[in-house]
């Protein structure tokens, strides 16, 4: 660990203290996780190589858990065969026995027998690939294209707390377990009213070079292939708590004792919803999901139940959080897709703000067809006819005139609102309006009025620019009328930007500390003097709002969950965000 003042940990020294405190209530060394978690932040920002972590501290790690499964095994193997030409020295520990989960096989070996977790769902995969590592041909769907994130308008959050209470009541986490979280924070600088608020929507980043992973001895917190989830294998978690130090961003949570709720609860809860025992295993017989087990880690997943059609198919490409966000805070989808919902509300919030504050449906399409039935189709017939104004309709064709690329695919927010828009245009297109035309878009403010265009090397008195007057002005006029292009795309985005306004920043978490979070925020961009405001009953109240788990009982938020473990794990008190 280091010895500067100055703490290797973002979060800052009284985090940092925090932490080697809470490993000190561990079975496990506490100094070897404080600096396996200093290094690993020093692999991902490219101060410390994969190969040189994982050979430092194999000996180490194998002494104190009979076991290094890290994922930089492969890395430092490869360095060796680079090296001395030879195969390298394996590292593997052991191989299964017959039909052995390898958490039995460590149990055999005295490796936390007590702490790991009673999971009696699912089986281990040993040929789970690393993160970081390129893995051609382990995966069909494992070629980099496919990586679940979020774009989080935070100039959009109300702090209702409703995606917080969403993820606990999916997943039936204990009361202060909050895989989502809102925090509010102060940020003194001039100009800044008293009464203002700061927040910010921390659920887990999903790094794709995820520090967390880069210290666990057993393989428990891996990256999915397929997808690019970050998750923990809770029959294979041994509680050891390395990765709540290693983490940036303070999403872990420890299980201590047994789950309020059983895993027969949550499988008939599952059952209740056509998903059988699939909320606990994913798609590939591991246990990922939902509340954890006792003596294990848990933290945000980002909903593999529903990713893996386990709620059916029209869930896919959604989380419990993104679809019980009120004001479309979240959005959520495939980050290396530019079609996808995060990738297009990203790339113009403005145009993706409208398109959520319109909301334009199908009973509003429908209502449209109804009132224009036998209704003359000029601009000012059609605005009589129906509840659309000029401000409306201009700004439903301000989306379609900035759109830059096709509609994603799927039942997406953004991509849903887009196509209902597009219904609502069709609509109006064929009761013979001409959406297209200079006339209406230049009265909607979407193009010069026609003749407004001064003519080539002219004044505004039809003089040429030798002061000679045309001959031929009125032909020449006609000729430029003719020249109309098309729609003002800057005015169209002037427009929306008038409407939905512009936030003030884009950024990741982290983002300078290599980790490469998955998760981009829009707005209220936290500044190096940023500190998390204590709870005052206004603006983010826990203390309002409940969830009901598969129990039958309803659970009241919690804001701090030392507060329901008395010490017993790190709550979400008193953050420095300054490193944020």
């Amino acid at each position: 660990m280091s010895t500067d003042d100055e703490s290797f940990h973002p979060l800052g020294q009284e985090w940092e203290t925090e932490l080697e405190g809470m490993l000190d209530e561990t079975e496990y060394d506490s100094d070897l996780g404080m600096q396996m978690a200093q290094d690993a932040m020093r692999v991902t920002k490219g101060e410390l190589s994969e190969a040189e972590f994982h050979e430092k501290y194999h000996d180490d790690v194998m002494d104190e858990f009979g076991v290094d499964d890290r994922p930089t095994e492969a890395a430092y193997e490869q360095s060796q065969e680079e090296s001395s030409g030879a195969m390298g020295r394996m590292l593997s520990a052991f191989d299964g026995d017959g039909d052995e989960s390898r958490r039995d096989v460590m149990k055999k070996m005295g490796v936390g027998a007590a702490a790991v977790g009673l999971g009696a769902w699912g089986t281990v995969d040993d040929s789970q690939p690393s993160l970081g590592i390129s893995q051609e041909g382990d995966n069909d769907e494992g070629d980099g294209d496919f990586q679940w994130g979020m774009a989080i308008d935070l100039e959009r959050c109300d702090g209702c707390l409703s995606c917080v209470e969403a993820c606990a009541e999916e997943n039936n986490l204990d009361q202060g377990v909050n895989w989502m979280y809102v925090l509010e924070y102060d940020e003194p600088r001039e100009g800044t009213p008293e009464n203002s608020r700061n927040r910010l929507v921390r659920p887990c980043q999903h790094c794709t070079d995820a520090p967390c992973e880069k210290v666990c001895p057993t393989t428990a917190r891996h990256t999915r292939d397929s997808d690019g989830l970050v998750l923990t294998d809770y029959d294979v978690c041994i509680g050891c708590r390395y990765c709540q130090v290693a983490c940036p961003y303070g999403v872990n949570y420890f299980q201590w004792d047994e789950p309020d709720i059983t895993t027969d609860e949550i499988a008939e809860q599952a059952d209740d919803m056509g998903m059988g025992g699939d909320h606990m295993v994913d798609e590939r017989d591991r246990w990922v999901d939902s509340r954890a087990p006792r003596g294990t880690m848990s933290k945000c997943t980002m909903c593999p139940t529903r990713q893996d059609a386990g709620m059916g198919d029209d869930r896919v490409g959604t989380t419990a959080c993104q679809e019980a966000c009120p004001p479309d805070a979240i959005n959520f989808g495939n980050m290396r897709d530019d079609t996808s919902d995060p990738q297009v509300y990203a790339s113009n919030p403005s145009r993706g703000r409208t398109l959520s504050l319109l909301s334009v449906g199908d009973e509003f399409t429908e209502s449209l067809e109804e009132d224009l039935d036998g209704e003359d189709d000029d601009l000012e017939s059609v605005l009589d006819a129906t509840s659309l104004d000029e401000d409306t309709l201009g700004l439903l064709l301000a989306i379609e005139i900035t759109a830059e690329t096709e509609m994603a695919a799927g039942d997406g927010t953004i991509a849903g609102y887009e196509e209902d828009v597009q219904n609502a245009l069709e609509v109006l297109s064929d009761h013979g309006l001409d959406l297209e035309s200079e006339e209406v878009l230049s009265e909607l403010g979407l193009a010069d009025a026609p003749g407004e265009t001064e003519l080539d090397d002219e004044d505004e008195n039809g003089d040429d620019e030798n002061g000679e007057e045309e001959e031929n002005g009125e032909e020449d006029e006609e000729e430029d009328e003719d020249e109309f292009d098309g729609p003002d795309v800057d005015a169209a985005q002037n427009l929306l930007e008038a409407f939905a306004g512009v936030p003030s920043s884009n950024f990741r978490l982290l983002e300078d500390m290599g980790t490469n979070p998955n998760v981009v925020y829009l707005g209220n961009e936290p500044g190096p003097n940023a500190e998390q405001r204590e709870p005052t009953g206004s603006g983010v109240a826990y203390e309002n709002i409940s969830y009901q788990r598969a129990d039958g009982d309803r659970v009241q938020l919690v804001d701090n969950r030392k507060d329901v473990l008395d010490e017993k794990t790190v709550g979400d008190t008193g953050l420095n965000l300054g490193g944020w």
